[in-house]
Parts: structure tokens; C-alpha cells; sequence
């Protein structure tokens, strides 16, 4: 049975594509699919934009496998379901792990940045120009307010960048709210790899609690008011660096 998308956020994901002009013609995108709600709902979005789109682009939905005996066969099923073109690489993460995680270290950063290496390198290595992540605009509200508040930073998540690499990254969910994904997951009765599959669940770690914290503190400015996130969303896209402490942005 096909996955339904509603109207509305394809609409908002559509608005962004044209705003930052995340997809464009020719494009071969390096998809990164680890199975939780986020990007298997970009998947589909992403494989119905391929249906629709007046140009052709092309997109290759890439899982990392760990290397700590992961099931994946249930993804790796659903995909082929659906048509949809995808890969799964086999890395050491999980033993490089234990070699560099310290005890009571922080850990979601490290298989972030072990994940993100994995496949900015299958991009490269397999000719592809952008890779798309499924963050939205819940993981960029967070971002900025855990900077602001533990990192002494204004900080977020741009809808697109350039790595290092001199890859470019795009973001086309940065717009929808986590709450729609989580909907839009739930009444497609998606086959959803959750956070037990982590491979930090395994380490004498512990769990970190900025971002735990940053969640409820948004949770809680938001119940008490609603337009919170529409606010956020709009100071995100008018910035005025003047107003700050930065002597090279100052207007002398």
C-alpha cells in the first residue's frame, strides 16, 4: 500500500525546496536513512518529489550499519516495497567506539560525527553532489537554545551548507514540525527502527541531559505559548547581527 503524505506537509516542504532551493535539477542526493520516524518519512517525501517534480532528479536512501549485528532486514524490505533505492554500509563504528568512549563520556555527538563521516564518504566516493538529512524545525529550535544556553553560541541548523568537503548539505524538513512527522509515521504504520537500535544503549554511558532539558523547557514555553515555534521560526530567517555583541558586525 502506497504511503500517504498529507497535502499540508508537502506544501511546507515544497515552499522550502523553492525558498533554498535545496533539490534541483540533475541533483544526485546521498539520502541518510537510519530507520527512526524522521528519515524514513523524508524517503517517502523525497521518492513522491521524483514522481512529480517537472525535472529529474536522482536520490539514494543510504543506512550505516554499525557493525554490532543490527537487524536491518525489515528496512531493507520496506524499501524494496516501495521502490525505493537504497544501500546499506557496513562500517566498524561500534568497535572504534569502545576503543575511544571514555566512561561517563558524552556519546551522541561521537556516532553523529562517526555516522556523518560514513556518509560524506560514500558520497564522495560514488559521485554524488548533496546529502539530505531529515532534521525539522524541533531539532533546529533545540539546537539553537542548547548553544545558547550550555555553549555560549547563537547557533542552529541552515537548511543548506556546504561542508568542508566541499559537499553540500540539505535539510528538507527543516520546516515541519516533529509532531507532524511523528503523525505522518504513526498513520502509515511505518516499520520504524527507535532509539533501542542506538549503539550507545550498549555503553556505561550517561544519557545526555541538555538536549532532554531543552525539551522540556521548549515543551513548556510553548504550552504557555502557542505561537512559540512560529515566532521561532520567522526569528530564524531575520537575524539582526547589529543588535549584538560582535565588534566585526557592529555598524560604527
Amino acid at each position: 500500500m502506497p504511503v500517504q503524505i498529507s497535502k499540508k506537509l508537502l506544501k511546507i516542504v515544497g515552499k522550502t525546496n523553492a525558498r533554498y532551493r535545496l533539490i534541483e535539477e540533475d541533483d544526485r542526493i546521498l539520502l541518510g536513512l537510519s530507520g527512526g520516524k524522521d528519515s524514513l518519512m523524508l524517503t517517502h517525501i523525497m521518492a513522491h518529489r521524483r514522481r512529480v517534480m517537472p525535472f529529474k532528479f536522482d536520490f539514494l536512501a543510504v543506512t550505516i550499519d554499525y557493525g554490532m549485528g543490527e537487524d536491518l532486514s525489515t528496512l531493507v524490505a520496506h524499501c524494496r516495497e516501495h521502490s525505493i533505492p537504497h544501500k546499506v554500509i557496513n562500517t566498524d563504528i561500534y568497535e572504534t567506539a569502545q576503543e575511544k568512549i571514555r566512561e561517563n563520556s558524552s556519546f551522541c555527538s561521537f556516532f553523529s560525527r562517526m555516522r556523518r563521516g560514513a556518509l560524506y564518504r560514500v558520497a564522495q566516493e560514488e559521485g554524488f553532489d548533496k546529502v539530505a538529512l531529515g532534521h525539522h524545525l524541533d531539532d533546529a529550535a533545540e539546537s539553537f537554545f542548547m548553544n545558547f544556553l550550555y555553549n555560549g553560541a547563537l547557533r542552529s541548523m541552515p537548511p543548506i551548507y556546504r561542508a568542508e568537503n566541499g559537499l553540500r548539505v540539505i535539510r528538507p524538513l527543516i520546516m515541519v514540525r516533529e509532531r507532524q512527522l511523528i503523525d505522518a509515521a504513526h498513520a502509515n504504520d511505518l516499520p520504524l527502527i527507535t532509539d533501542e537500535a542506538c549503539p550507545a544503549m550498549r555503553f556505561d554511558v550517561k544519557m545526555p541531559h541538555a538536549r532532554a532539558e531543552t525539551k522540556k523547557l521548549l515543551a513548556k514555553l510553548e504550552a504557555e505559548n502557542r505561537q512559540l515555534f512560529i515566532s521561532l521560526k520567522s526569528a530564524f530567517e531575520h537575524i539582526h547581527e547589529k543588535s549584538f555583541f560582535d565588534p566585526e558586525k557592529l555598524d560604527y
